[in-house]
């Protein structure tokens, strides 16, 4: 994967290179005593400054530091927030609309677990996304999400607002982050329905404590207990593999100022205006229309301009890094 990523670097510093090997060929040819040949040398160093600015560019792109994380698959988790059936309403639309992202994508989505609501919403809605790249996409949608819109039960066409928030996990894996037996504590049910009715006959349910930290995660989608234990230590893997991030970031002083990318749940990041058809991302300032095109997938409208944003800004900062010539050439 390393070599892979590489690849690309290699392949433009050697392009870079040949192109200053020509410019200073069509140099020399730019002081010949014929006059024609001359224009003809200025013409040509002309059009090959302008390709050397462009593969510049595109070299202080592929060597900005990436997110570590970013090649990992997702869990995702989407909760209804302020406005009560409303919100649970506007969480179940968030997470259908990442859903129909990943099929977009053909990346496999697999449903963890889920907390209907009376009206039919979610209050609470947890998948897992397994294809690499996905969190390079996905972490854009952490966050506080707001909906503007006449619910389906507002008999007089007044316009309500609501929240959900959306937490956006790098997956981790079993051997980055251990739990042993003593750091748990493993509780079965059976599972229940609405109303609290028994939907099972057999102790499938599943409640993992972690100890330490306090973290809880319940499960009882499956029929199986085991299956249901294997996602709830997955999801758990999750947040602490989170909490560890998050964690480094704080001691190391690198919480970003930019606001793109940061992934804190507290944060409004977009407004979903169903009146005026318009959807606004608040971090970078961008509206766009068809709201029921973005909620059937169609989400690059929005996440391309943030993946542009995030790079934008980390190459400002390399460049205020400073540095010379990552050709090892002559010019800087």
């Amino acid at each position: 994967r390393e070599l892979s990523r590489l690849e690309p670097v290699v392949t433009t510093i050697r392009a870079v290179r040949q192109l200053r090997a020509e410019q200073d060929a069509t140099a020399e040819m730019a002081a010949d005593p014929d006059e024609e040949v001359r224009a003809m040398a200025h013409e040509e160093l002309a059009r090959l400054n302008e390709r050397g600015e462009a593969l510049e560019e595109e070299l202080r792109r592929l060597l900005v530091p990436r997110d570590p994380n970013d090649d990992r698959s997702v869990i995702i988790e989407v909760r209804a927030g302020t406005g009560g059936e409303e919100a649970s309403l506007f969480a179940a639309d968030l997470f259908r609309m990442y859903a129909r992202y990943a099929e977009r994508r053909g990346w496999p989505i697999e449903l963890l677990a889920v907390s209907d609501s009376d009206s039919g919403g979610y209050k609470e809605a947890i998948a897992e996304v397994t294809a690499d790249g996905a969190y390079s996409r996905l972490k854009y949608e952490s966050g506080v999400h707001r909906v503007q819109r006449v619910p389906v039960t507002e008999s007089s066409g007044r316009i309500h607002t609501s929240t959900a928030t959306v937490a956006v996990l790098p997956e981790a894996e079993e051997v980055e982050i251990a739990l042993p037996d003593k750091d748990l504590r493993i509780d079965v049910k059976r599972s229940s329905g609405p109303g609290g009715q028994s939907v099972n006959t057999t102790d499938s349910a599943v409640r993992v404590t972690h100890l330490p930290t306090g973290l809880v995660v319940d499960i009882q989608d499956e029929k199986s207990q085991h299956k249901n234990k294997a996602k709830a230590l997955a999801i758990l893997r999750a947040r602490l593999l989170e909490m560890e991030r998050q964690r480094l970031a704080e001691e190391r002083g690198e919480q970003r100022r930019s606001q793109v990318g940061s992934g804190e749940r507290s944060e409004k990041i977009r407004t979903y205006n169903f009146p005026d058809d318009r959807v606004t991302d608040h971090r970078i300032g961008l509206t766009v229309h068809n709201l029921p095109g973005l909620l059937a997938g169609d989400l690059d409208r929005l996440i391309e301009p943030l993946v542009e944003h995030d790079q934008a800004e980390r190459m400002a900062q390399v460049g205020a890094g400073g540095g010379g010539d990552m050709t090892d050439g002559k010019r800087s």
